[in-house]
């Protein structure tokens, strides 16, 4: 039976931007080979399939080109898009809620319509030793660990943005990945970030979702607000809304979807 996938740009309102992500609505998940040969073949950093529930939530699962994954914000936000905005998935990170977002954002880019909330859980850090970090070449302000990464705070954004990291050395980390990140350098944007996750098969990932439940409680603390917006300085480029609520985050961003892909066999 043909599998139908779209594609969706995700935390970009433009094509050619943002984290690609492919999201397959199916009646009923296929088996795990299946799945995990399916985003091998469409080698995105996640590829989102998709089941409805009876009572109108729906299942969900993330798999990279090597490995499912517990969470993952940008196939969210691009399943979300595709099944019109709003839903309620059930994950291996729990329930997750997304919604039509806000009109406004204090002023900052991005207000006005066309915006997905997603309500994921807040990542608390636990602060390491700051010193050398020999994957990077360079020596941090700030070392952490959270839930599933390594994140390495830098003096400025023009570091981060330059960056050409070690990735043997980011993968003999440990983690999933690694956040690279600096203090905003243009107006509305609070943060800028880099993912680097290696060990999921993923060397440098556009904008990553997930990475922000961990950026939001970091930012938060060094900037006393819970309202932020984050720039992920790849290449695609992408921004990322974070409102942090206790021990959930609220993330948002708008999406667009751009191209149809069906599978034979």
């Amino acid at each position: 039976m043909p599998l139908e996938l779209t594609v969706v740009d995700a935390f970009s309102a433009e094509p050619f931007a943002g984290n690609p992500a492919a999201v397959a609505v199916v009646d009923a998940f296929p088996d795990d080979r299946r799945m995990q040969l399916v985003a091998r073949e469409m080698n995105l950093s996640e590829t989102a399939f998709v089941v409805p529930r009876p009572d109108g939530d729906h299942d969900l699962r993330w798999f990279t080109p090597e490995v499912e994954v517990d969470l993952c914000g940008h196939a969210t936000l691009a399943a979300a898009h595709v099944l019109g905005g709003a839903a309620r998935f059930h994950t291996r990170s729990g329930p997750l809620v997304c919604s039509l977002g806000a009109q406004e954002w204090d002023g900052t880019p991005g207000g006005g319509p066309g915006w997905i909330d997603m309500d994921f859980p807040a990542d608390r850090l636990v602060t390491g030793e700051v010193g050398p970090v020999p994957a990077l070449g360079a020596t941090p302000t700030y070392v952490g660990r959270g839930r599933d990464d390594v994140l390495v705070e830098l003096p400025t954004a023009s570091v981060v943005r330059a960056l050409v990291p070690d990735l043997g050395a980011v993968a003999a980390l440990g983690s999933r990945g690694l956040i690279v990140t600096a203090p905003g350098d243009r107006p509305g944007v609070d943060c800028v970030s880099r993912f680097f996750g290696p060990n999921a098969g993923i060397p440098e990932d556009p904008v990553t979702g997930s990475a922000h439940c961990t950026l939001a409680v970091h930012w938060a603390a060094r900037l006393g607000r819970d309202r932020l917006v984050g720039e992920q300085a790849s290449a695609r480029g992408g921004v990322v809304r974070m409102h942090l609520l206790g021990d959930r985050v609220i993330l948002g961003g708008r999406a667009v979807r751009v191209a149809s892909v069906t599978f034979h066999v």
